[in-house]
C-alpha cells in the first residue's frame, strides 16, 4: 500500500509566499515615493499609472503565494 498524505508546504515556501503578500501592502503604503505627476504615461500622472501597475502585480503576487502553498495530490 502506498503513502499518500499530502506533501507539507514547507517553511521556505511560506516565508515567501508571506513576501509576495506583503510586497504590495508595503508599496501602497509608501505613497510619497510616488506621490508626483512625472513622468506621464498616456497622459495620465505617475500616481495614477503607478496605482495601477500594483493592482495588476499584486494580482500576481496572489497568485505566485498560493501556487507555492497549495497542497499537491488534491487534498484540502
Amino acid at each position: 500500500m502506498s503513502d499518500t498524505s499530502p506533501a507539507r508546504v514547507t517553511a521556505a515556501r511560506k516565508a515567501a509566499a508571506g513576501v509576495l503578500l506583503a510586497a504590495p501592502f508595503l508599496v501602497y503604503l509608501a505613497v510619497p515615493s510616488y506621490a508626483k505627476e512625472s513622468p506621464r504615461l498616456a497622459g495620465f500622472p505617475f500616481f495614477y499609472w503607478w496605482q495601477l501597475l500594483w493592482v495588476l502585480l499584486t494580482a500576481v503576487c496572489i497568485g505566485g503565494a498560493h501556487l507555492l502553498t497549495r497542497r499537491r495530490g488534491g487534498a484540502r
